[in-house]
């Protein structure tokens, strides 16, 4: 075999000239389309151009031709903890350790993991063990950084938010004159918002309802700290309504406090457990903590109980994105796309466009053209409801497994069109 461009391309990414690498990989990979180590290569000038998702997609490829590749799954570990696919990079790492049990990078990578799920032990105990094989190679100074990371995440002690003053019984003022405030508040006028919600508790310091909006015009201004002291307040003047506890939550998890703030939600939803914007905030927490999976739940679940919210769907489609479940982002952004327009929203319709263009161009496998005509065709016989149309794929798939998804597709519209010409 002609090793040329492959050699060429290895020159060009030690010259950190990616693009010309990349091109050159992919003559490579013209010339033998299953030459693993090309594709391996090629995800690494991927991913030091910034196209991480590429990169992936060619660590895959490298691993169907070479399943043994300690370093694929090394790099795609990686590339997933640059994505925050914290279980994708958890497996391709154990993977890798359990193909070289003294694979001193791994077991550093895999400290890194556990430390961003909030396993600090775990963490420790990693970074201790790629310490010793370090040294073991007289490689002093990745030993001394591991080092360096136990050192950092010993566990400290967080001083607690401290709580305001507590206040007698509530005095409830008029709903619509907070709804005007908050309106202000929402146009952006929010200085002259606090300004009357200020008057309002100097006349009256015993409204719950007066805490709850100034806390709600805080959190619009990003002073999280006074807004959770501004809903503390409301609930020691015994105004615990469901607004308090979600917007209260949305504040501790702009802080960091993402379990503060889904213990918060989780009250709401004993209040409200039809609240669609409870679950969409829960779920974006979840999303803040690499919890893609409970995150989508939470997103579904709005959904049910509002098939229409255009927001649910968009971040839904973040979240399999994270996830490396490019079609099912796709299929989101595409229903929130479709929903900002027809509201005029054109803000929002831009963004999701964004995100709907940076994916379809970083994922080669959305391309296919013949797949996204049938998938197209198929989603028109069911109506626009791909739920049903996957439905129906994965009863095919249960039937026939191992077959590729245009066949899957192609013999769903087949059994359609029979049974409707019946």
């Amino acid at each position: 075999m002609n090793n040329e461009f492959y050699n060429k391309g290895l020159e060009l990414a030690q010259q950190k000239d990616y693009t010309k690498a990349i091109e050159a990989f992919t003559h490579a990979l013209q010339e033998d389309p299953y030459f693993a180590e090309a594709y391996r290569q090629r995800g690494l000038a991927y991913y030091d151009s910034g196209a991480t998702l590429q990169a992936v997609s060619d660590y895959t490829e490298a691993l169907k031709h070479n399943p043994e590749s300690v370093e694929a799954y090394y790099y795609r570990a990686l590339a997933r903890l640059t994505l925050k696919n914290l279980p994708g990079a958890l497996a391709d790492v154990d993977k890798a350790i359990s193909l070289e049990v003294n694979y001193a990078a791994a077991y550093h990578l895999r400290g890194i993991v556990r430390r961003k799920e909030g396993y600090i032990q775990d963490a420790i105990a990693n970074f201790k063990k790629a310490a010793e094989l370090y040294l073991k190679k007289n490689d002093k100074e990745k030993c001394r950084q591991c080092l360096e990371s136990i050192k950092q995440i010993q566990p400290k002690e967080y001083p607690a938010v401290k709580p305001s003053i507590s206040t007698p019984a509530p005095i409830i003022s008029e709903n619509e004159y907070f709804r005007t405030l908050l309106e202000k508040a929402e146009k952006g006028d929010t200085k002259q918002a606090i300004d009357d919600l200020n008057w309002v508790l100097q006349v009256d310091p015993q409204d719950g309802i007066a805490y709850c909006c100034r806390g709600v015009v805080r959190c619009k201004q990003g002073n999280y700290r006074d807004a959770i002291s501004d809903f503390n307040s409301a609930l020691r003047l015994n105004f615990k309504d469901a607004i308090v506890y979600r917007n209260r939550g949305k504040a501790r998890s702009q802080l960091g406090d993402h379990q503060g703030a889904i213990a918060d939600y989780n009250q709401a939803l004993q209040m409200q457990p039809e609240d669609v914007l409870i679950y969409i905030a829960r779920a974006n927490t979840h999303r803040a903590m690499s919890n893609y999976y409970a995150a989508i739940k939470d997103y579904t679940q709005a959904l049910q109980i509002d098939s229409d919210n255009a927001h649910a769907y968009y971040n839904r489609g973040i979240a399999y994105t994270h996830l490396e479940e490019i079609q099912h982002a796709i299929e989101d952004y595409q229903r929130a796309a479709s929903m900002f327009c027809e509201k005029e929203d054109w803000q929002n319709y831009q963004q999701v466009l964004n995100s709907l263009k940076k994916i379809q161009s970083s994922t080669p496998e959305v391309k296919n053209a013949k797949y996204d005509l049938l998938r197209q065709r198929l989603l028109r016989m069911v109506g626009g409801y791909w739920e049903i149309a996957q439905r129906l794929i994965e009863q095919k798939k249960n039937y026939y497994p191992g077959m590729s998804d245009e066949w899957y597709l192609q013999t769903v519209i087949d059994d359609l069109e029979r049974d409707r010409g019946r």
